[in-house]
C-alpha cells in the first residue's frame, strides 16, 4: 500500500509545479503592490504593468471605490448571511440579475459567487448521461473541469476549425439519437490565451443542418466586445442563437463573481439546480452594491471601451509593424509569440523587468510546447500612449538579444521566496 502523502511529496511539482522551487514569488505568484492600474510595485521597482484583466480600467474609478465602500459600510462583508435559497436573497441580488440579463439582451439571469465553480456548476447541471457534448480544443480549463465531472460521451473539434466543427456534430448527432439524448455545443467569445474570437456566427449558422444547443464563455468578451461592451454575441449579431451564456465579473468588470443568462424557464431551473450556488453563500452584498455600479458605468460610459481599444490597436499594430508575431488575436487580449527554451524565456523576463522596469505575463512550456514563448499582454483603457511605445521599444530591445543569443547558457534565475 502507498502512502497518500509519500506519493504527493515526491511528486509534488507536478507539470508546473515543478518550476516552483525557483519560480515562486517572480515567474509564479509574483506580488504587485500599490494602486492598480498601469503602474504598480514589484518587489520594490515601478513596473508599467500589462498582467490585470483590468480592460476599462475600473478597478480604481473613483465611482467604483465609493460604491464599494458604501456596500461594505451598510451591509458589512457577512450580509447576506446563508445561501440564496435559505436566507441570503435580496432585492440587490434581484435587480443586478434584471440589469445583467437586459444588458446582455436575454430574458433572465442568475448571480454566480465565482466565475470558474460556476462553469462547472452549469455544464454539471444541464447534461446527463445520455447527452454529448462538443466543445473547442483550446475551451477554458473550467470547461474541461465541468466537463470531466459528467459522464455525458464528448467530441473534441479542432479549435475554431468549422469543418471539423461540423464532423464532430455528425458523430455527436449519431450517437445522441442512439441514445436518445441531446447535443451540446461550447465554445468561448474570446479565447483569453491567444485573443481570437470565437466563431459564433458560424457555429450558429450550424443550427441549420444540426440539432444543438450552444453554451458560451463570453469571459473576456463582456465589456470588450460588441455595442456598448455587451459581448461577442453582439459583436457577430447572434445574441438569439446563444443558448445559455457565461460572464464573469473578473475581467472588466473588475470585481468577483459571474452571472449565467438565458430563456427565463432556463434560469428559473439553474437557480433550484446549480449544486455550486445551492449550497454556498450569496454573493456578498459589497459585491453585488459594486457590480450595480460598475454595470452602470459600463452602460453609460462607452468611451473607456473606445479608449481599451485605441489602446489595443496602437500596441497590436506597433508589434507587427515591428516585426512581431501576435497570432491571430482579434480582441483586447494581445500574445507576442518567440521561440526559445524555458531558461532563455526566463532570463528575457527576467530582463524585462530589472531592466526595463516592465510586467507582463510569461507562459511557457508544458502550457504550450517545448520551444515556445508566449508573452501575455493585457491593454486597459487606462493605459496609454506613451506607455505603448515605450512597451515597443523596450520588447525590441529583449528580442534583439533572444535572437543574437545573448540568453543562452545563462543559468535559470534562483528567485524563489522559500
Amino acid at each position: 500500500m502507498v502512502d497518500i502523502f509519500d506519493r504527493l511529496e515526491k511528486n509534488a511539482g507536478g507539470p508546473i509545479g515543478q518550476y516552483m522551487n525557483y519560480a515562486h514569488g517572480y515567474f509564479a505568484f509574483p506580488k504587485l503592490e500599490g494602486e492598480i492600474g498601469p503602474h504598480m510595485k514589484f518587489r520594490g521597482k515601478m513596473m508599467l504593468n500589462w498582467s490585470l484583466n483590468n480592460y476599462l480600467g475600473l478597478a480604481n474609478h473613483p465611482e467604483v471605490r465609493e460604491a464599494d465602500a458604501k456596500g461594505a459600510a451598510e451591509f458589512g462583508m457577512a450580509a447576506p448571511m446563508g445561501a440564496r435559497m435559505m436566507s441570503g436573497q435580496t432585492k440587490y441580488h434581484e435587480q443586478l440579475e434584471r440589469e445583467l440579463a437586459a444588458f446582455v439582451g436575454k430574458e433572465d439571469a442568475f448571480l454566480l459567487n465565482f466565475g470558474y465553480q460556476g462553469m462547472v456548476s452549469i455544464i454539471d447541471c444541464l447534461l446527463t448521461p445520455r447527452d454529448v457534448v462538443v466543445y473547442d480544443a483550446e475551451a477554458h480549463a473550467c470547461i474541461i473541469d465541468g466537463l470531466r465531472l459528467v459522464t455525458s460521451k464528448r467530441f473534441v473539434y479542432g479549435h475554431n476549425d468549422m469543418e471539423s466543427l461540423r464532423l464532430q456534430l455528425q458523430h455527436a448527432t449519431e450517437l445522441a439519437e442512439e441514445q436518445r439524448g441531446g447535443v451540446l455545443v461550447i465554445t468561448e467569445g474570446v479565447f483569453g490565451m491567444k485573443g481570437d474570437l470565437g466563431k459564433l456566427d458560424e457555429i450558429v449558422a450550424m443550427k441549420r443542418d444540426f440539432s444543438f444547443r450552444l453554451l458560451v464563455d463570453d469571459a473576456h468578451g463582456f465589456g470588450t466586445m460588441g455595442e456598448g461592451g455587451r459581448g461577442t454575441a453582439s459583436h457577430f449579431g447572434v445574441t438569439d442563437g446563444i443558448d445559455v451564456l457565461f460572464n464573469t465579473f473578473a475581467k472588466s468588470m473588475a470585481g468577483i463573481g459571474a452571472f449565467v443568462s438565458g430563456p427565463t424557464w432556463l434560469i428559473r431551473l439553474l437557480r433550484y439546480n446549480m449544486r455550486s450556488q445551492l449550497y454556498a453563500k450569496s454573493l456578498p452584498m459589497p459585491m453585488v452594491i459594486g457590480a450595480l455600479k460598475r454595470l452602470d458605468l459600463i452602460r453609460n460610459h462607452p468611451e473607456y471601451q473606445q479608449k481599451l481599444w485605441e489602446i489595443t490597436r496602437a500596441l497590436q499594430n506597433g508589434l507587427k509593424e515591428n516585426g512581431f508575431d501576435i497570432g491571430v488575436t482579434n480582441s483586447p487580449v494581445t500574445p507576442v509569440f518567440m521561440k526559445g527554451g524555458v531558461e532563455e524565456a526566463t532570463n528575457l523576463v527576467y530582463d524585462l523587468r530589472e531592466n526595463h522596469k516592465l510586467f507582463c505575463s510569461i507562459v511557457v512550456y508544458p502550457v504550450i510546447p517545448r520551444g515556445e514563448i508566449i508573452l501575455r499582454v493585457i491593454p486597459t483603457a487606462a493605459h496609454t500612449m506613451e506607455d505603448v511605445e515605450y512597451t515597443l521599444n523596450a520588447f525590441k530591445a529583449v528580442r534583439d538579444r533572444l535572437t543574437s543569443g545573448g540568453y543562452k547558457g545563462l543559468p535559470m534565475p534562483q528567485m524563489a521566496e522559500w
